[in-house]
């Protein structure tokens, strides 16, 4: 018997163009097998050019398919590439447009070959900001009309910089030490993180600002796709993006090695006010606008790269900034109830859409646990109460006035059919600090006996002192430097003369012209979170079996139902309810069931449901974060939370 001998694998030709060539320059065309793999393929194209360089971070591109071939290792034969493949070879870090929170835009090399994630990931490394996975990057507005060629944008170069994929080396207060290579790369570290100067009134007029949470929904609607490459979502060498916090949930902010980080959350923070993408009332606004005063006169000569002796013992400083997702804790809870202390007062009530109690009524309240009950007098709290309210996943919002003496507290408590609103009046700002703060924590789940009770009850007792206006001080001086169009949004630059809105903003700056420039920042940012619109994301959804559009507000630990034609909140679910949600991504519609038998499902409108399920598991992936493991990035993790056919 004769043995055949093994023919040798067919050779054909695979079309492969080359960037560097140029773009007018034919494909090359290379003789392959199909066993020869990916890393030979490279060799041989690279062969052919005849251009000497380092091709270490060139990697092959599959146009047909949207896909990077990233495994040098695998056979033409096992990626499924034949003759009729179009393949570019390609620099995987490209230059990018990246306009940051406080407007800066900054040219850098990022990574246009991994997911979004960790290109992200790449980007903070290099720009020192610590816990990437809380930003992401976001596509500009569609601009309707072309109008005449404005003047164009400074645009910061830091292309020259080392790839993030390498290790950066820092100096001691976190900054990279290739910002010190030039003047020029120095001043733009300092940009990052230190304020900007306020920018002109009439300009922050033309800026676009939301009137509806159908018009913040649009937002939402431009986010990047974390689990895919930038090349494989259509984004091209030099394509402008704009980096943003995504998820509200700011981990571990250290002031010594923060610099960057928290001057770009404040930033964005602060435009949000600006543009009224959040709501405030007129005394936060001039609170807010005495501190963006305050900092904008002590950036100049104070730093936040420096240690800040005041701020060390930061574990205690930052507990009331650190937004988390409360997860409910069997022993502890039981060991706390058993202890729980009480609140009891008489206090006044008001339900406005019950008929029968038109006006506040006084009863004798108390608080228990995390639930609130009232009695006729004080007299008759040994019996059976009038009601009881449990707060547990109702949502807390102020309805306060200092100069008016009005402490009101606003609850929308979750009941079967709906939410249940109701106010509570307090006398004074003592009795409301300590109601609010109880209030506030059985939302979450928390007693009186949490330990952040009296750090809630401070914190919200220092942000009332700063409201309050001072009439035995001496009279406030003007200041013609101080541009105060340019520190409120456009509808009290509307409503006020800088005449009559100067004194109003000096006086509150009276209360915070003492803090350091990282106190005020840190200030800024906790009035912020204590707004009750603080960190919701809108989008548009239609739920199963309903025949109109509605809102859905995602935030860092409840998803909120809202009715889009009157803005009220129709009902909310805690995520520490949540049993399971998956997404049917033929039907795109996103389903969750929750206890105790509740199940919704909803199509997304204004955005597609990835982005909606990214941001559910993303803040599910932000609450496993602790401060013992604060380098270490469980990326798989967050692609499983968050990914979607082909999550890892």
């Amino acid at each position: 018997m004769h043995l055949i001998p093994r023919t040798s694998m067919a050779v054909w030709d695979l079309s492969v163009s080359v960037e560097e060539l140029g773009a007018e320059a034919p494909p090359l065309k290379i003789s392959v097998t199909s066993d020869l793999h990916i890393g030979g393929v490279i060799l041989k194209v690279v062969e052919k050019t005849q251009i000497s360089k380092d091709w270490s971070d060139h990697a092959l591109w599959w146009e047909q398919k949207q896909q990077w071939l990233l495994k040098p290792a695998w056979t033409l034969d096992k990626c499924g590439i034949h003759a009729d493949a179009r393949l570019c070879l390609t620099p995987q870090h490209k230059p990018l447009q990246l306009v940051m929170p406080n407007g800066v835009t900054l040219r850098l090399r990022a990574c246009f070959s991994s997911p979004v994630f960790r290109t992200v990931m790449g980007i903070c490394k290099l720009l020192n900001i610590r816990h990437p996975e809380e930003l992401s990057l976001l596509r500009p507005a569609e601009e309707k009309k072309k109008k005449k060629q404005k003047d164009e944008e400074e645009v910061f170069d830091i292309t020259s910089a080392p790839l993030p994929t390498g290790s950066i080396v820092k100096l001691a207060n976190g900054m990279p030490a290739f910002f010190t290579e030039s003047p020029q790369m120095e001043n733009v570290y300092k940009m990052l993180s230190v304020s900007q100067p306020a920018l002109p009134p009439e300009t922050i007029a033309k800026m676009y600002r939301p009137t509806s949470k159908v018009d913040k929904a649009q937002v939402n609607s431009r986010w990047l796709d974390s689990s895919r490459s930038l090349l494989q979502q259509g984004l091209k060498e030099n394509d402008k993006l704009f980096l943003r916090f995504k998820y509200y949930s700011f981990h571990d902010l250290t002031p010594q090695f923060d610099a960057v980080r928290l001057t770009q959350l404040y930033e964005q923070a602060k435009w949000a006010i600006l543009l009224e993408e959040i709501e405030c009332t007129e005394e936060e606004m001039m609170l807010f606008a005495a501190l963006q005063y305050h900092i904008g006169k002590v950036s100049t000569t104070e730093q936040l790269v420096a240690s800040c002796p005041a701020m060390d013992d930061l574990d205690s400083a930052l507990q009331c900034l650190e937004v988390k997702m409360e997860a409910e804790t069997s022993a502890d809870e039981m060991l706390e109830t058993m202890t729980a202390p009480e609140l009891h007062d008489y206090l006044k009530i008001f339900r406005p859409k019950k008929q029968t109690l038109k006006k506040y009524k006084q009863f004798w309240f108390t608080f228990k646990d995390t639930s609130i009950s009232y009695y006729k007098s004080k007299e008759e709290s040994c019996k059976e109460p009038i009601q009881q309210m449990n707060l547990k996943g109702c949502e807390v919002a102020p309805d306060v006035s200092v100069a008016g003496q009005k402490f009101c507290i606003r609850l929308l408590i979750p009941e079967p059919e709906g939410m249940n609103e109701v106010y509570l009046r307090c006398d004074n700002e003592q009795q409301y600090s300590k109601w609010m703060a109880a209030c506030r924590l059985a939302s979450k789940g928390k007693t009186l006996a949490d330990a952040s009770f009296s750090s809630e009850v401070q914190s919200i007792q220092s942000f009332l002192a700063m409201q309050r206006t001072t009439p035995g001080s001496k009279a406030v001086q003007n200041d013609d430097s101080i541009n105060t169009h340019s520190l409120v949004s456009p509808r009290y630059q509307k409503k006020y003369k800088p005449k009559q809105l100067t004194p109003r903003i000096l006086e509150a700056y009276q209360n915070v012209a003492q803090l350091s420039l990282t106190d005020a920042l840190l200030k800024f940012l906790q009035i912020w979170q204590a707004l009750p619109d603080f960190g919701i994301s809108y989008f548009v959804v239609r739920f199963k079996g309903c025949r109109k559009d509605e809102v859905m507000g995602i935030a860092n630990n409840r998803l909120i139902r809202i009715d889009m034609n009157v803005e009220e909140v129709v009902k909310t679910w805690r995520y520490n309810t949540m049993r399971q949600w998956n997404v049917n991504w033929d039907i795109k519609q996103v389903a969750i069931e929750f206890n105790g038998n509740v199940n919704i499902a909803f199509s997304c409108v204004t955005a597609d449901c990835k982005i909606v399920h990214e941001y559910i598991g993303g803040y599910i992936f932000m609450s496993t974060r602790n401060r013992e493991q604060n380098d270490t990035l469980n990326e798989e993790l967050f692609h499983k939370l968050t990914g979607g056919h082909d999550a890892i």
